[in-house]
């Protein structure tokens, strides 16, 4: 399996789409649909039916976007930029920007 080059808590810019050059936080990743849902992004609003729970009414929240439509934010510039990896030298895997050659901080 090819590793995930987008995963949650990444900072990333929509490359196309309604919501093109906006910025947000990566809130949950879905590999198997090739999607994730953004923090601010292509948000959709849902009637929903009250229950003994909630509220009805109508509610925003986030949709999931294509992977393909999300850039990793550089962090460096905080251009979109693709993603490479490299083996350091006590030999972990980690992400690099290729824009700028920087390496990517994981968010835990």
């Amino acid at each position: 399996m090819a590793s995930m080059k987008i995963k949650k808590g990444d900072n990333v810019v929509v490359l196309a789409g309604r919501d093109k050059g906006k910025r947000g936080e990566v809130i949950e990743v879905r590999p198997k649909e090739n999607r994730a849902l953004v923090r601010g992004i292509n948000v959709v609003r849902r009637h929903q039916r009250q229950t003994a729970q909630t509220e009805g009414g109508i509610i925003s929240k986030e949709g999931p976007i294509q992977l393909s439509n999300l850039g990793i934010e550089d962090p460096k510039d905080g251009k979109a930029t693709r993603v490479g990896f490299k083996l350091l030298a006590d030999g972990k895997k980690v992400r690099i920007a290729k824009r700028s050659g920087e390496q990517i901080p994981e968010k835990n």
